[in-house]
């Protein structure tokens, strides 16, 4: 049965399910159980905007609050998963990433290779990321393309609150580490998720809008912009197809290219920098594996090379809009017509 939830509860909830379903399963991470000295579950914040919230009170000893040192609980977590736990640690913002990388980047995505296959390390590390909450150029960032990069690690961006909970059981029970990103501006999105649990496969993107006439490819926030300009642009007569490719590692890259070989055309809508983006790498895919198939250039719709600004106008100019979206599709669905 479906009910309408966000997409923090949704995640909450999948938490939840695996936690009654697995003891194993542990959630880790700074506020999640209200901090040295603090009474617990009565002030519980959740993480910092409170996904975790309820699940201290409700298993006791498996929400673990954790020091300000990413590099020691993100490398507790990865010790504990090769130790046949399955933890879920919370990296706050992905703009921390830094802090803990060696961790993550040459000890858990490196270990199954390193040890011939006999090796496994469930773990999950969820971050959030974005702009739009006006939390300047340190906790906004986009750097999917960094972990995207690494062989070893698997990477889930869900857009919706559906696709937040399936994908978050699938990480859960996965044997390799996955890096879960959040976008920070997605938390309050309501849509339709099933009280039961479910799971759904990575690598298999969903096409969220049929259209025939201008593939867009979107991630996170900007597949939601993204159909909205699609719903624009059908209005004067460009349909769109709109491909949430859900990961980015593994990508689906199969069902880009098959929509790419029914349009001709290709907008890809990134809220990372441009230089080495998830836009850069997919038009590089497009170029080499369809490009018989291409009718017009391929659009990147991306931010600015720039840090991400802290104020209001200019952080909202930095976000791909959807006239910009708009603008890219109109561009493509004319070239040569």
């Amino acid at each position: 049965m479906a009910r309408s939830i966000t997409y923090r509860e949704a995640i909450n909830e999948a938490l939840a399910q695996e936690m009654a379903r697995d003891e194993r399963v542990i959630v880790m991470g700074e506020d999640n159980a209200g901090g040295e000295g603090a009474p617990g579950q009565e002030d519980a914040w959740g993480g910092v905007l409170g996904v975790t919230k309820g699940l201290h009170g409700r298993f006791p000893g498996r929400v673990l609050d954790t020091p300000i040192s990413e590099s020691a609980f993100i490398g507790a977590a990865v010790g504990a998963a090769t130790g046949g736990m399955r933890p879920v640690a919370e990296l706050m913002f992905i703009d921390f990433l830094g802090v803990c990388f060696d961790q993550i980047y040459n000890q858990a995505a490196k270990f199954r290779y390193m040890f011939g296959g006999k090796a496994v390390t469930p773990v999950v590390i969820r971050t959030m990321w974005g702009a739009g909450l006006r939390a300047a150029a340190q906790h906004s960032q986009s750097l999917l393309p960094v972990v995207t990069h690494i062989p070893g690690l698997k990477v889930a961006v869900p857009s919706n609150p559906y696709d937040a909970k399936g994908l978050m059981i699938a990480a859960i029970r996965d044997d390799d580490p996955v890096i879960f990103a959040e976008h920070k501006m997605l938390y309050d999105v309501a849509g339709e998720v099933p009280e039961d649990s479910y799971a759904l496969p990575f690598g298999e993107a969903n096409i969220v809008r049929d259209g025939d006439d201008v593939t867009v490819v979107a991630f996170g926030r900007m597949v939601g912009r993204s159909v909205e300009a699609a719903d624009e642009l059908a209005r004067s007569g460009v349909e769109c197809e709109v491909v949430d490719p859900r990961t980015t590692s593994p990508l689906d890259t199969d069902t880009i290219l098959e929509s790419v070989e029914n349009t001709g055309r290709l907008v890809i809508v990134d809220e990372s920098t441009p230089r080495c983006s998830l836009a850069s790498d997919i038009a590089g895919i497009v170029a080499q594996e369809a490009f018989g198939a291409l009718r017009a250039p391929i659009q990147m719709v991306t931010a600015p090379h720039t840090p991400v600004p802290f104020t209001d106008a200019l952080e909202d100019l930095y976000i791909p809009d959807v006239q910009r979206i708009v603008g890219a599709a109109k561009l493509a669905s004319e070239y040569g017509a």
